[in-house]
């Protein structure tokens, strides 16, 4: 057997094993978070339990401002990411017992249903809607 076949071999066994570990990894992670806790419910449980409590109280401008807030993300993730925002934003709308999703709600499960290092996308997005922040400078 040549040799570049043998290390064609090698090097194709490396690529598919790492390819594995991090399609496993993902996919840990999903179980995790539909894991029950204590409660007897997940992470995901929750989060659709506070989407479908708050569903009325989305009109159709607060659905399109969260569609335009969550287009920095890219396609593949988009609709976990906004699963995760509404189920925030919802969970916020019940602990306050809003009438109405509103701008300011959805900003503030915005900033904290994600993780810091995606707030430069959000700040991007309300300086280009011209919506102050200075109301949200404490979440970031």
């Amino acid at each position: 057997m040549p040799t570049w076949f043998m290390w064609f071999i090698v090097l194709w066994t490396i690529f598919l094993i790492t390819v594995m570990f991090i399609g496993g990894f993902f996919m840990f992670r999903k179980f995790l978070k539909r894991f029950p806790k204590e409660d007897g419910k997940s992470i995901l449980d929750w989060q659709d339990h506070y989407i479908n409590e708050t569903l009325h109280l989305w009109g159709d401008e607060e659905k399109a401002l969260l569609n335009d807030l969550v287009e920095p993300v890219p396609e593949l993730f988009r609709d976990v990411a906004k699963g995760k925002i509404a189920g925030k934003i919802g969970e916020l709308a019940l602990q306050e017992k809003a009438k109405k999703i509103d701008e300011d709600l959805i900003i503030r499960g915005y900033i904290l249903a994600t993780p810091k290092r995606d707030h430069k996308f959000l700040r991007k997005k309300l300086n280009e809607k011209q919506i102050d922040m200075t109301p949200y400078q404490h979440l970031f």
